[in-house]
């Protein structure tokens, strides 16, 4: 699940040649009886609090089929573009192939391996709900599927994004550590301004976090993992080294591919980095590493 309101997953519809069109001709904004089933999902999930397990729902078999279509589609495109440390999480998580999952039934065995659980979400979570409940181990999802017209591609994340792309980071416990380590610093800080940075740091690392791997450009962001078509587009999208400064001030783009990606040396890297700026974290950070002030940043697209 995104972390506020504006950060949202972005990926452009691909058309059946390959081309991008744009998000507002998507199907799940247009279709009546979709927008009606995705509501259902989402009042599911109205006044739950953190922590409360997510209630189960019945999935139809066309849902069942965007499923299996999406991860049957997404583990071959794994093969060249993730990172091997990412593939070997994706296959330790207990997320099945056939079928859309319960949040209990991949949850379960997450908690066992990592001590993190799924807790519902009905759209976008704010900021300081989402990351701070990662230091207790929660993590936001939704239930809904995308629209069976386009089972590659969704303006929005849905339960493959969700229980797919972070319950593969949630298998490996370094990357459920590094979750706790974002969730710890939101909660040591108040303000908006630092919230926003948390963010951004969020977003072009565990969202869309891309490595170099035999001196190749392979993904490791749970967003890209459940993004057919930017996994497919990678090698053609803006790569620039990791730069704090750069990331801090650098807008993402809400809905579509994201115009630049930023790369850290390995994985072993991104943990130096992340620990290096979270530990400390806090309301004074921005000033202290001397990153970019809000007003000094466009705004988020």
């Amino acid at each position: 699940m995104s972390i506020n309101t504006t950060i949202r997953p972005g990926r452009a519809p691909v058309t059946p040649d390959g081309q991008l069109g744009p998000v507002r001709r998507h199907p799940g904004f247009g279709d009546p009886a979709y927008v009606r089933r995705r509501n259902a999902f989402v009042a599911l999930a109205d006044g739950l609090q953190v922590g409360e397990p997510s209630p189960p729902v019945t999935y139809t078999e066309q849902e069942h089929l965007t499923w299996r279509r999406a991860h049957a589609t997404l583990l071959e495109v794994h093969r060249d573009a993730v990172c091997r440390a990412v593939l070997r999480a994706r296959d330790a998580a207990p997320i099945p192939a056939d079928h859309v999952p319960q949040h209990a039934e991949v949850g379960d065995r997450l908690d066992e391996l990592t001590g993190f659980r799924f807790t519902p979400a009905g759209g976008p979570v704010p900021a300081r709900r989402s990351l701070g409940s990662m230091a207790r181990g929660y993590f936001h999802a939704v239930q809904y599927v995308r629209h069976p017209a386009m089972p590659l591609y969704t303006p929005e994340p849905d339960v493959l994004h969700d229980v797919f792309g972070h319950g593969t980071h949630l298998a490996s416990p370094a990357f459920a550590g590094l979750y706790r380590r974002f969730g710890a610093a939101a909660a040591r800080v108040a303000d908006e301004d630092s919230l926003d940075l948390l963010s951004r740091v969020y977003w072009f690392s565990l969202e869309y976090g891309v490595a170099i791997e035999d001196d190749e450009v392979k993904a490791y962001g749970a967003a890209l993992l459940s993004s057919y078509g930017e996994l497919r587009h990678l090698r053609h999208a803006d790569i620039r080294p990791w730069d704090l400064a750069a990331v801090a001030g650098q807008a993402y783009q809400a809905a579509g591919y994201q115009p630049v990606l930023y790369a850290v040396r390995s994985l072993d890297h991104l943990a130096a980095e992340l620990r290096a700026f979270l530990d400390d974290f806090d309301g004074t950070t921005r000033a202290r590493l001397g990153l970019p002030a809000l007003a000094e940043r466009g705004p988020t697209t």
